[in-house]
């Protein structure tokens, strides 16, 4: 079985607090989105082959999911320190070292979904 990318679905509840976040703060870039008139929308983000997937759409998923995000260890530190240097008053993540990961990050989004991005140790 040869699996060609997962694609994780983070619930959300409100559209521009999830734009301030992803796209203002975190830096992905929206692909594309599926809002028809008066319904709940559906939208895709990403950044640097990371793919999320966000609804509004009841049922979908359940809001606090959390994902584990592999990077290189220099990378995570120059996204750590981009998202250190943001005026965003919601999120100030810290570096830590942790039994699984070099170094870890997390962030939590106004949902309660939340991304650990990780440095891997040899």
């Amino acid at each position: 079985m040869q699996i060609k990318r997962t694609i994780p679905i983070f619930r959300i509840f409100d559209e521009a607090k999830a734009r301030e976040f992803y796209v203002d703060y975190l830096g992905f870039n929206v692909d594309w989105e599926d809002k028809p008139e008066d319904s709940p929308i559906y939208v895709q983000v990403s950044r640097g082959g990371l793919i999320l997937h966000l609804s509004e759409h009841y049922g979908d998923c359940c809001p606090g999911s959390r994902i584990f995000v592999a990077m290189d260890r220099r990378e995570l530190e120059q996204y750590h320190a981009e998202l250190s240097g943001k005026d965003y008053k919601f999120m100030k993540p810290g570096l830590e070292s942790m039994p699984w990961s070099e170094l870890t990050f997390d962030v939590w989004d106004p949902f309660g979904n939340r991304i650990s991005f990780n440095a891997m140790k040899d």
